[in-house]
């Protein structure tokens, strides 16, 4: 990665100083909110996040995103910060790869991801440009950014189970998409 430089060393008890985690790392990195990659040219496939507060789950679909796609996420205002100490440990250095884009700016037809009533998903036509729609984890997704998406879309579950958390139900539907064209290339 062309943005590592030179390092310095640093006593070990001040990297505990400064760390959150109960076994401190013995090798920090400090990037720019810049470093991070430009959305020049967004891939056609993405996930939208929707007042997603919990810094571990922003974390987690930017990873998945990283791992199923290439695929973009779109921040609304009121998501966790994707930068977080929580967050970034979460995307495990996916951060690094993945687009991020404003909600707004999520290109694409909408699937908006519901706990019930939306098409199951496994009988969604999935082609061309898509972008999928998580909503918070209490609340999900509200009836003013429903109507802005073009279908709902449910994962169908065991008949007692309630929902899924949200980071789950992104990765399933980057995965159903990616198998989906993964099996019309070969």
């Amino acid at each position: 990665m062309e943005l590592l430089v030179a390092g310095e060393n640093v006593e070990p008890v001040l990297l505990a100083e400064i760390s959150t985690l109960r076994h401190p790392p013995r090798v920090i990195g400090v990037f720019r909110r810049s470093d991070l990659p430009s959305p020049t040219v967004l891939p056609d496939v993405g996930l939208a996040l929707w007042h997603v507060g919990d810094p571990g789950n922003v974390g987690t679909l930017v990873r998945a995103a990283d791992a199923l796609g290439p695929a973009f996420v779109a921040m609304s205002a009121g998501s966790a910060d994707p930068t977080g100490p929580k967050a970034l440990r979460a995307s495990m250095g996916a951060l690094f790869r993945v687009p991020l884009c404003g909600f707004d700016d999520a290109p694409g037809r909408r699937i908006a991801l519901v706990a019930r009533g939306g098409r199951p998903l496994d009988e969604l036509a999935l082609s061309g440009p898509t972008t999928f729609v998580v909503g918070a984890e209490r609340e999900g997704l509200p009836e003013e950014v429903l109507e802005r998406c073009d279908e709902r879309a449910t994962i169908p579950l065991a008949t007692d189970a309630d929902s899924l958390n949200v980071a789950v139900a992104g990765a399933i539907a980057l995965y159903e998409l990616s198998r989906r064209r993964r099996a019309t290339r070969n």
